[in-house]
Parts: structure tokens; C-alpha cells; sequence
């Protein structure tokens, strides 16, 4: 799948839950790979704060950013319905320090997304692929996260507040496509019991019947009820029954475990990436979210420094044959060193080289012990890498490859006759003014032998 970011620019302006600030936030269109940073408008320099897990430094009652001295605050709900529509890149402009509850769900940043549309992107979208399951829990509370390796994905929350009016709950999330409709929708709540205390905390400052749902565990003193209605913005609640204070009805009989499921999305936006597997969280909240998405970009970059060979299934057809190879690159017999192209995107591509015995060059290299030369490992890691370079241009066959520098070559094993070497090459970042960095990787039976970075240049031939 590709990329995707926002086809125009949209704004909305709201109460911040929190703060109880009028702010106003604009979303705009970003470019490939820059995932989701907020930019503070109304502070001088317009600084931004980039959504990583490794930037919350808050997680009461919502998720907190932060960059420097630059804050941002609440912004789960706005982060779950990007990820939650597909949108993998986005420029957030804020006026204030928070973003607005807005009904304390995520749906009115949905109708605003899908208002002025999604626009697909040239560069690949990145989706994390789990080989071992990865276990989180929170000692305190007894929250845990769970994950385990599977061939689609599946997130499934399950909550319990002890609590008569709610009870035990759980909701479910396997299709992208049903998060605008089941997801998206479900509103923040708060139980009357913890009402003042968050106030007291200097919580919730715009917090109100109209954008939260309001739970009462047991019957609520009239006085009580007066109280929260001075404070819930002059709110008038009528009931003093156990139950959902509100007025409106829920808009679905499990909201609750619904709207956790939602700020696991929005939570686990931060990692910037999409994740293949199956996903169970138990009483989850914004600290064990966090603390799992951390957990994730941890696994996440130790697997990017782990040896992976691609894998090789040489019944499949390829992606470039010899002869598509030569329409592509210059070089022919006896110095192609690439068979074939088994795999190629945006910024990876994969080649295979068989090592036969009767190659020319182990007659001096060695006869008693032939061994493949390294710098034609290099070689054929240099030609795969062309082929990727060149995969950028819609004429290939008008441009050459020239590499103006290798770095940080390593040779770990040798290579024989017999061998069949899985040359893997990955952009190291864009292609700028027709220069590419890559770092390269040979294997062989699944074994790293060589790998280096490796720095190129296209030009176009002369006429």
C-alpha cells in the first residue's frame, strides 16, 4: 500500500478538555514520510513537537507531548482518526496548547478528514510485521497489553471499572474500514465519582455533559448533582438514579470500551506505523498504551539492525529477468553480476546471484580453494543497487549508475561455489538530485556474509 496524506487543508476550533482554552487547529497536507508534527502557530518561531512516542511526558487523563519547552496536549483523539482513516502523513497547526475536544469522540475529525479527502502518496507505506509476541503490563493497575504475531490485523479491548451501570465490556477492531462507523464515534467518559477531583487537579477545565459521557455508580446527593452542575458548565442534571447522567443516549451499548479501543488507535498512532497483528488489551488507559507503543518502536528499530534475509523462492517468478536486467543496466558477460530481480519497491530492491564453478575468475581466486572475491560481491551489491536507482526514472535505459563512495564494508563469511547470494539493498533516505545512499546486505542460507553502504549517482547518458 501506499502512503496517504490529506488532498487540502481543513480547520476546526473548540473548547481544549483540559485547559478549557477556544483554540483553533488546522490540518494540512504533509509530505511522504514526515508522519504526524504539530506546530504551535501562536508561539514565536512556530516551533513543532513531532507525534513519537518517545515525546509524551504526560499521560493524565490524555496523552501529552512535548518538544523543549513546547507542549501539546490531548492529542489522542485527533491522532486516532488519522491512523484510523489511513492518513500516514499530516502538518498539525495549533493556536493554543491543546487540541479541542470538540464531543469528545474522534467522529467530528473524521467528517472533517473525509470533507476534503485523502490523496495517495508515490512512497510505500511501512507496515510492522511481528515474528514474536510482545507483552506490556502496568504493575500498579494490572493493565496489559498483548501482542502476537498474525497474518492480518485484529484489536481487541476489554475493560472493567467495577462498575453495575457498565459492567464488563469489550469491542473489537479487525477492518480499517469500520472504524469510521464503529470507532470513531464512541465518546470520552468519566464517573461522577473522580468529577471534582479532576477539577480540583485543574483538570477537565472544559469538560461538559456535551463532550463526555457521565456515570454514576451509585444514586447522587441532590447537592452533589447542584455542584457538578455549577461546574459542568451550568449543565442542569435532572437524575439522581445510578446511570448515564446525560440526557442524549449512548451511541452504542459498549461507548466505553469502544472509546478505549479508540485512544489504543490514536496511542498507538505515535509509532508512525502500521502493525500486522493481533493486538489484546485489558483495562487499557493512556500510560499502558504509551508504554506499549515504546515498546513497540523498540522492537521496531531492532528489527530494522537485525539480519533479515529476504526470503528466496526461486519457483516464483521473478521481478526482472536476466534479460530485463540488460535492458536496464550496461554490463554484460562476463561482469553482470546480478541473475535476477525478485523484489523491488520505492526503497528496497532484491537480487539473487548464483556462484557457479565454472565462473571465470576461480581459476586464479583460488583453484584449490575458490573463493567468490569480495569486491565483486560488492559488484553485484553495486548492480542490484542500480537497479533500484534506476527504477526512479521513466527512461532507465538513458541513464547510468556511477557509485561515488562505499562505506563501512564488512566481510563475514566467505562465499563458494555452490552458494546462491541474496543481494538486499534499502534507501537510506530520498533520492535527492540523483543522488542515493543505500545499505546493502548479501546472504546466503539465510546467513549475512557481506554488507557495506553504498553511495550512487544517476546521470543521464550524453547524446
Amino acid at each position: 500500500m501506499k502512503q496517504q496524506t490529506l488532498k487540502g487543508s481543513i480547520f476546526l476550533e473548540g473548547k481544549g478538555l483540559h485547559t478549557g482554552l477556544s483554540i483553533r487547529v488546522g490540518l494540512h497536507p504533509s509530505d511522504a514520510d514526515s508522519g504526524y508534527y504539530f506546530v504551535r502557530t501562536d508561539i514565536e518561531g512556530a516551533p513543532t513537537v513531532k507525534a513519537d512516542p518517545d515525546a509524551v511526558f504526560s499521560t493524565a487523563r490524555g496523552t501529552s507531548l512535548k518538544a523543549g519547552d513546547v507542549e501539546v496536549h490531548t492529542v489522542e483523539h485527533l491522532l486516532s482518526a488519522l491512523f484510523g482513516l489511513g492518513v500516514d502523513n499530516a502538518r498539525i497547526e495549533l493556536d493554543g496548547p491543546e487540541v479541542p475536544i470538540l464531543d469528545g469522540s474522534a467522529l467530528p475529525f473524521v467528517e472533517a478528514i473525509k470533507s476534503v479527502g485523502i490523496e495517495t502518496q508515490s512512497a510505500e507505506r511501512i507496515i510492522f510485521v511481528p515474528k514474536k509476541p510482545i507483552h506490556y503490563q502496568d504493575a500498579d493497575s494490572g493493565a496489559q497489553i498483548s501482542l502476537y504475531p498474525s497474518d492480518a490485523f485484529e484489536l481487541l479491548t476489554l475493560v472493567d471499572f467495577d462498575s453495575d451501570v457498565i459492567g464488563e465490556q469489550y469491542a473489537k477492531l479487525d477492518d480499517w474500514s469500520q472504524y469510521e462507523t464503529s470507532v470513531a464515534p464512541s465518546k470520552t467518559f468519566v464517573f461522577v465519582r473522580d468529577i471534582e477531583a479532576l477539577m480540583d487537579q485543574g483538570l477537565i477545565k472544559g469538560g461538559s455533559l456535551d463532550n463526555a459521557i457521565v456515570i454514576a455508580d451509585e444514586k447522587v446527593p441532590e447537592s452533589t448533582l447542584n455542584r457538578l452542575s455549577e461546574r459542568l458548565d451550568r449543565y442542569e442534571i435532572k437524575s439522581t438514579n445510578k446511570g448515564i447522567l446525560n440526557q442524549s443516549d449512548l451511541r452504542f451499548a459498549n461507548e466505553p470500551a469502544r472509546h478505549k479501543l479508540l485512544d489504543v488507535v490514536g496511542d498507538m498512532a505515535l509509532l508512525g506505523k502500521y502493525v500486522q497483528a493481533r493486538i489484546v488489551a485489558v483495562k487499557p488507559g493512556h500510560k499502558v498504551n504509551v508504554a506499549f507503543t515504546s515498546l513497540l518502536k523498540s522492537e521496531w528499530l531492532k528489527c530494522q539492525k537485525e539480519d533479515h534475509c529476504p526470503e528466496y523462492d526461486p519457483s516464483v517468478p521473478p521481478v526482472y529477468t536476466t534479460q530485463k536486467i540488460e535492458q536496464t543496466l550496461p554490463h554484460r558477460f562476463p561482469f553482470l553480476m546480478v541473475d535476477k530481480i525478485i523484489e523491488l519497491t520505492e526503497n528496497q530492491v532484491v537480487g539473487v546471484k548464483n556462484i557457479s564453478a565454472d565462473q571465470y575468475f576461480f581459476q586464479g581466486h583460488f583453484p584449490n580453494n575458490p573463493v567468490f572475491p569480495g569486491v565483486l560481491q560488492l559488484e553485484a551489491m553495486a548492480q542490484t543497487g542500480g537497479i533500484l536507482a534506476l527504477s526512479t526514472v521513466p527512461d532507465p535505459d538513458n541513464w547510468d549508475t556511477y557509485f561515488l563512495k562505499i562505506d563501512k564494508v564488512r566481510f563475514k563469511r566467505k562465499v563458494v561455489p555452490g552458494d546462491t547470494l541474496i543481494l538486499k539493498l534499502k534507501l537510506l533516505g530520498p533520492i535527492r538530485r540523483g543522488i542515493c545512499f543505500m545499505h546493502a546486505k548479501a546472504f546466503v542460507a539465510k546467513e549475512l556474509v557481506s554488507e557495506g553502504e553504498l553511495t550512487a549517482q544517476i546521470i543521464k547518458r550524453k547524446s
